[in-house]
């Protein structure tokens, strides 16, 4: 949940607030009592503003708060210029919400201070409704997420292993643009301090998390050639080494480029990428950490803010296949499609019941496990961060997770690669609007629909929205 700063505004007027005081209060702590039984942490100015002075070092205190989202809050008629006052005392998102009692101007205030500051440019949302009423309360928690989410990319460090994969632009981003636009410096990493960390890993932690994955997973499909236990140990090693790196360097999210030099000489990164996505490994739950296949910059940045939204693993997919016949996408990729997809359980045990470590294919001579699966059937938002001639903007859509008969997973699975990782997708887009206008070959989804968070990110970060659907 999200830390939300609420100042309510009042008359200027010395004898008008004196009556409206009561009043005011009632209505701010009932709004305040609702957003906190929705589970945000509330801070609340020390006093109603109803002078210049105040007007400014009640929002400082409250800025100063470290608050996600600041409301102005009308429940009575309300003197504009200590909105606009209040408003240059803080930085953080504004919400203008005002009181639907009739019994006093609310809306009038509220519609006055919103009027007053577009006139000078500064952005903010509105909304209206009773104090207590959940549907407010769940609108501003909208707006709270959406702001605590992208207030959490700024001042991060972006993790990349290596450079571009296989010439593969839509996967590099300019760092200049990120710091800029977003907040987000970027390290980079050579891939060979990946390689000699991993040699140094702890040879007994590698044996016992490859004995979890004997035990829990619906099978090891050793091959004694592309995958041994001694691969799969290699890539547990490159999961140990990699989470060196990320604790030593600070790192808050992470891409690895892969191919071709890891695949080619040393292994894939498809159990690294899984267990670094999912929340929890061998030893039990942990944090995700988002971590992206082919050092993908913007899909890592997509990922980041669909997981400060949701709390949960996201998902990283190539858009491999549309089965026209059933109107349905393959989603499939070697790399980072995270255990807990395949049931969506608290439960690992549960989970990796339905995960099966298969040999590497062709693709990549090192060999190694590739992580496969169905994802759990559901409700999902697709969404990526995708760039047009310089400028971002947001690609977003609403879909569903199918799952079928084995008989007809097996059979869609193996029109591509039945060795990788699938989620079979029906999505709101129409498939010829999505192939003519998608801005990349990988797409990222989280369970249930958080579009409403998503369009107010894009509006927070200066992105603009493309949203699909089939109306």
């Amino acid at each position: 949940m999200a830390r939300i700063g609420v100042i309510s505004i009042s008359d200027g007027r010395d004898h008008v607030h004196a009556r409206n005081a009561g009043f005011i209060q009632s209505k701010q702590d009932a709004l305040v009592s609702s957003l906190t039984a929705a589970g945000h942490e509330v801070v609340a100015g020390s006093g109603l503003v109803a002078t210049n002075t105040l007007a400014t070092s009640v929002a400082r205190e409250v800025a100063a708060a470290g608050v996600d989202v600041t409301i102005f809050y009308y429940a009575v008629w309300s003197f504009p210029h200590f909105t606009m006052l209040a408003a240059d005392a803080t930085r953080s998102p504004l919400i203008l919400v005002a009181s639907t009692d009739p019994t006093e101007p609310g809306l009038v205030g509220m519609l006055a201070a919103g009027g007053a500051l577009d006139q000078i440019g500064r952005t903010h949302t509105r909304l209206w409704g009773a104090p207590d009423d959940a549907e407010l309360a769940e609108s501003v928690g909208v707006e709270a997420r959406a702001a605590a989410a992208v207030a959490s990319l700024r001042g991060s460090t972006f993790g990349r292993f290596g450079g571009r994969p296989m010439g593969m632009n839509t996967a590099v981003a300019n760092t200049d643009q990120w710091m800029r636009q977003f907040g987000v410096d970027v390290e980079e990493i050579d891939q060979y301090e990946l390689v000699l960390r991993a040699e140094k890993a702890d040879a007994s932690e590698a044996a016992k998390a490859r004995q979890w994955l004997e035990t829990h997973a619906a099978g090891v499909h050793y091959d004694g050639k592309k995958l041994t236990p001694e691969l799969l140990e290699r890539q547990i090693r490159s999961y140990l080494a990699i989470r060196d790196i990320i604790a030593e360097r600070d790192l808050d999210f992470s891409g690895i480029k892969g191919q071709p030099e890891l695949t080619e000489h040393f292994a894939t990164m498809d159990v690294t990428e899984a267990f670094l996505n999912d929340p929890y490994d061998w030893n039990g739950p942990k944090d995700v950490h988002v971590t992206a296949t082919e050092a993908d910059m913007d899909g890592a940045l997509t990922m980041q803010l669909f997981h400060r939204i949701t709390g949960t693993p996201v998902l990283f997919a190539d858009v491999r296949h549309y089965h026209a016949d059933r109107d349905i996408w393959d989603l499939c990729n070697s790399g980072q499609h995270a255990t807990w997809f395949a049931a969506r359980s608290e439960d690992p045990a549960e989970n990796l019941a339905k995960v099966n470590l298969y040999p590497e294919v062709f693709f990549f001579p090192a060999g190694g496990a590739s992580v496969q699966h169905i994802a759990a059937p559901g409700q999902m938002t697709l969404a990526r961060l995708t760039r047009q001639a310089g400028e971002y903007r947001l690609q977003l859509m609403l879909g569903e997770f199918e799952s079928y008969d084995d008989e007809t997973n097996e059979a869609l699975m193996r029109q591509s690669t039945p060795e990788w990782p699938h989620a079979f997708a029906r999505l709101d887009a129409p498939g010829e609007v999505f192939l003519r206008n998608f801005g990349a070959n990988h797409i990222h989804a989280v369970p249930g629909d958080v579009r409403a968070e998503l369009r107010s990110a894009a509006n927070l970060l200066g992105v603009r929205l493309d949203e699909w659907t089939r109306g």
